[in-house]
């Protein structure tokens, strides 16, 4: 092995190192699916036997002795200091630094698991701290054991690479965000498929499918040229015309005279790489409009789900297992061909029936969730068709509503992709019978999870997100009164689900002021609501009268909450353990009752 590459402990990669975050690079961007997903990976993968875990490569230029600045996975690295932090694992001074960034440096060199509240918010960087405090809230509430993690992290290693001596690292920069180095998996499958066919046509017809299918954030029919969208689906575009069962009846509507053959082979994609995914360089288009709610290589895991029926196991959609999951699917012309027919069929029904962001109008920065079909429409004056995008169940009714906000009670709950089993369970059904009630399925599916949780009998940060997630939907679609008032609305219009991950104590764990509850008050569904971390943060261990009157916007997140904050407006102006108690078991009965 040459002194360019390196292997590294991810246990002792700030030991007596220092990195350097160069000025040209964005500053810490990710957030919480991204550090989550590390934190699984390192935590599923890890057993107590010898197996190890490689985690990325890491690409730096050395400035000096012990000193790197870093080219590429610097998101990842940042995340592994925070960690690291949090884990209160020994390492240099400095071992990170971004380049003329103070906010970001003093961050990092206060962070900790004990002073972040006494940090004042002005003189940080909120983007740091906010990671950190993922870290903090995914550790709690999943309860795992931080010595057992950090000892997993000496079996999880990075690869440092040197870059060349004397190169221009603008220019080196550029290239690694705008062109990938390796070749990606879901490639090695598309030529694995396309191995599989016997004849240039079927070739042909395959690659136009995985190529139109593989861009998620536009609607797939836009994604087809013109005659072939006006062979192969209906007169409106919303949906395939009813003959096309099978990947021969696309190849029979869709010409492809004058096309080459995609006879290319994996060292063929490999030299054109034009199609990458790399996770710390995420770009975004502003003239996109939609976001969709998983990436290609995920969609073609849920499509192998649906496909073989195999259950709801996270292995099943995890990336780490992609080419075995999939390795049916080339093993002969019949079963690829299936596979193929079946990308394009659940692409149309995922566009159709699974939310997606939207950003437009007034949410163009921020975005909103989006449940919408495409149709046709004829644009007069140009005389020509155009898409246009409606409510899947209709304008902005109450099923339209309903649906979107169930599931993104699901989406914000299931971050990662490979617990999204709720968008296996809804395209199963589609396919089965596209006429589906997908509400009373999600429904039942969220109801069995909840049940599944034992809710009943847990305290604090034992209770599982779907609890409160499902909670609010309940609350959002039938609305609540107290003592006769109506405090929710049923559809209230202007309310939405964020991805909340942190579990708030109303009465806080340790008040500023007044006398603190016992552990058991403390601790009882009553007295929680999930919200984001950065609300967290800002309620801090303020009184609940407190956070009522000076975060209002944070108290909005929940449904639950704003329950809480009437109830304590109520009487003596106080939330007190007995008014805990009676929302607990008013909050129960929704759920076994209405659920």
């Amino acid at each position: 092995m040459t002194e360019d590459l390196k292997i590294i402990p991810v246990s002792d990669v700030f030991a007596n190192i220092n990195y350097l975050v160069p000025i040209y690079q964005r500053n810490y961007a990710w957030r919480e699916t991204q550090i989550e997903q590390l934190i699984e990976d390192v935590e599923s993968s890890i057993d107590d036997s010898n197996k190890n875990y490689f985690l990325g490569n890491l690409i730096v230029n050395q400035t000096d002795n012990n000193v790197y600045e870093v080219i590429d996975g610097q998101q990842r690295l940042t995340t592994l200091y925070l960690l690291e932090k949090y884990l209160e694992v020994e390492f240099a001074k400095e071992a990170l630094r971004f380049e003329a960034r103070e906010k970001s440096n003093r961050t990092l060199s206060n962070i900790s698991n004990s002073n972040n509240q006494e940090l004042i918010e002005e003189l940080l960087s909120p983007e740091i701290l906010n990671g950190f405090q993922i870290v903090d809230n995914y550790f709690k509430n999943k309860n795992i054991d931080k010595n057992r993690f950090a000892q997993k992290l000496k079996q999880v290693f990075l690869i440092r690479i040197q870059v060349p001596q004397n190169i221009d690292l603008n220019h080196y920069f550029e290239i690694m965000n705008t062109r990938g180095e390796q070749l990606e998996l879901h490639e090695i499958a598309k030529a694995k498929l396309l191995e599989a066919l016997e004849s240039d046509q079927d070739r042909n017809i395959a690659a136009q499918i995985w190529e139109k299918c593989s861009d998620m954030n536009s609607y797939v029919q836009m994604n087809f040229d013109v005659s072939v969208r006006r062979s192969i689906f209906t007169e409106n575009w919303s949906s395939l015309i009813p003959s096309i069962t099978n990947f021969d009846s696309i190849k029979s509507k869709i010409s492809t005279d004058n096309k080459s053959t995609d006879k290319k082979c994996l060292i063929d994609i490999l030299k054109e790489n034009k199609m990458v995914y790399v996770s710390d360089m995420q770009s975004e288009d502003e003239n996109e409009r939609f976001e969709s709610t998983i990436s290609f290589p995920n969609f073609l895991l849920q499509v192998n789900s649906v496909l073989r029926n195999i259950g709801e196991e996270d292995a099943n959609l995890d990336d780490k297992h992609f080419l075995n999951n999939l390795s049916w699917a080339w093993s002969s012309p019949e079963n690829a061909k299936n596979f193929l027919f079946h990308i394009l069929k659940c692409r149309v029904l995922f566009d159709k029936y699974v939310l997606k962001r939207e950003f437009a109008r007034d949410y163009k920065e921020t975005g909103k969730w989006s449940l919408q079909r495409l149709e046709k429409y004829r644009d007069s004056k140009k005389n020509s068709d155009k898409p246009k995008y409606v409510g899947t169940f209709g304008d902005e009714g109450n099923e339209n509503k309903k649906l979107r906000t169930l599931q993104s009670c699901l989406r914000i709950t299931y971050t990662s992709p490979k617990t999204m089993h709720w968008i296996t369970v809804t395209l199963s059904s589609l396919l089965e019978n596209e006429e589906a009630d997908i509400i009373t399925v999600l429904e039942n599916y969220c109801k069995k999870k909840v049940v599944d949780s034992d809710y009943q009998n847990r305290n604090g940060f034992e209770f599982e997100r779907i609890v409160f997630s499902y909670l609010d939907y309940l609350i959002y679609r039938d609305g609540y009164s107290y003592d006769g008032e109506e405090i929710i609305s049923p559809m209230q219009e202007d309310w939405q689900f964020q991805f909340r991950s942190s579990i708030e104590h109303f009465q806080p764990q340790h008040p500023v002021e007044g006398d603190s509850w016992e552990q058991g008050d403390l601790n009882e569904f009553g007295n929680l609501a999930l919200i984001t971390v950065s609300g967290n943060s800002k309620f801090s261990n303020l009184p609940p009268a407190g956070k009522i009157n000076s975060y209002p916007s944070v108290i909005s997140q929940s449904l639950k909450l704003k329950i809480m904050e009437k109830m304590t407006r109520l009487d003596d102006g106080k939330w007190t353990e007995e008014k805990s108690s009676r929302h607990k078991k008013e909050m129960f009965s929704i759920l076994k009752n209405k659920g």
